[in-house]
């Protein structure tokens, strides 16, 4: 994310030093220092609200603006928005950015409040109800006085089952990761040198710049509050989550900015790898996985070959032991005679055929 018209996207700056470090450990993890990372972020600090850029020469304050559905108006509501933000436009005399910013929702932080209340709300209607059946036993309470204890039971009950179904539909949408939210600001910006004094020091200017900032955001917020449109100025923790989220789009669904400041961080950048990195690494699984394929494909059909041979094996099997049996006795012909030889040898095919006509 760049602020104040920029390009949005920002390609990281190396020395050549570094180009040729990378290319030495290629497939290990980079480091970072503070300084090649400043050259990539547009910015120098989050202070007093604002986004202090170019070493204090340039300040930027946000305002976040609620969106109105405009196709739902009538025609005099549409026409009052129309001619407020015509007085919008009218009012600007300064420079000024909308930034959209869209977010996959996150209710993991909702439903584990949820869950919590729901815990609340179980513990009571168990006291409840154990209370309505010492009430029963006891045999001391009017009717009335049971009644309304049963009442209070059944509320409470339908409240927990109410709350059941909240979380668990909750949760079944919390799944869905095209549930989007967008948020709508203006990024308003002051340049040092509109101070129109060179003898101010740092801190001077950039109470001038909030000062400045602070009165443009409310003026512009009054004229929008006629379009029907709700604003407020960011803080210096909402501007963090703002370049958090743009920095670090990927992660921020599930690993918050409140989060990494309990985690311990205090920078607003991840070492994370590049776009050609990630890229590399999905081609290396397919890679994996295609040559595991090939591999089983081989073993089965080496198994299966082997199969075959064993049950060609099997079925000349009788074949081989004739042919052997009547070697043997052509070898011993001389022994036993050439009439019995020539009978045996005629025993053993009709044996042969015998068996391969059965199977």
């Amino acid at each position: 994310m760049v602020m104040g018209g920029e390009s949005p996207k920002k390609e990281t700056k190396k020395s050549g030093a570094e180009r040729t470090e990378s290319a030495k450990t290629k497939g290990a993890t980079k480091s970072y220092n503070k300084q090649s990372i400043f050259d990539f972020m547009d910015f120098d600090k989050i202070e007093d609200s604002m986004i202090i850029q170019k070493k204090g020469k340039r300040f930027l304050m946000a305002i976040e603006c609620q969106g109105i559905n405009y196709d739902l108006m009538s025609g005099i509501e549409r026409t009052s928005v129309e001619s407020g933000f015509q007085q919008f436009l009218n009012t600007l005399r300064f420079p000024i950015q909308i930034y959209t910013q869209t977010r996959t929702i996150n209710l993991s932080d909702s439903l584990q409040t949820y869950k919590k209340r729901l815990e609340g709300i179980k513990l009571e209607l168990e006291r409840k109800e154990l209370r309505q059946k010492q009430m029963v036993s006891s045999g001391q309470y009017t009717e009335e006085e049971i009644q309304k204890q049963q009442m209070e039971v059944v509320r409470d009950r339908n409240l927990f089952e109410y709350g059941q179904d909240i979380i668990f539909y909750t949760e079944k949408m919390s799944l869905n990761k095209s549930v989007l939210r967008k948020q709508y600001f203006i990024i308003i910006p002051y340049y040092a040198s509109e101070a129109g004094s060179d003898l101010l020091d740092a801190d001077e200017i950039r109470n001038l710049a909030f000062s400045e900032l602070y009165t443009r955001a409310q003026a512009m917020s009054r004229v929008l509050s006629g379009c029907s449109i709700s604003c407020k100025v960011l803080d210096s923790y909402e501007l963090a989550d703002l370049l958090y989220t743009a920095y670090n789009r990927d992660e921020s669904e599930t690993f918050g900015l409140d989060k990494a400041f309990q985690a311990g961080y205090d920078e607003l950048y991840v070492t994370a790898h590049d776009v050609l990195e990630k890229k590399m690494e999905e081609l290396e699984k397919v890679v994996e996985e295609r040559a595991y394929q090939m591999a089983e494909d081989a073993v089965v059909k080496a198994r299966t070959d082997k199969e075959q041979q064993v049950q060609t094996k099997e079925k000349t099997l009788s074949e081989q032991v004739a042919e052997m049996a009547k070697a043997i006795i052509a070898e011993n012909e001389q022994y036993i005679g050439e009439d019995i030889a020539e009978s045996a040898i005629e025993e053993v095919e009709k044996q042969n055929t015998n068996e391969g006509g059965k199977s």
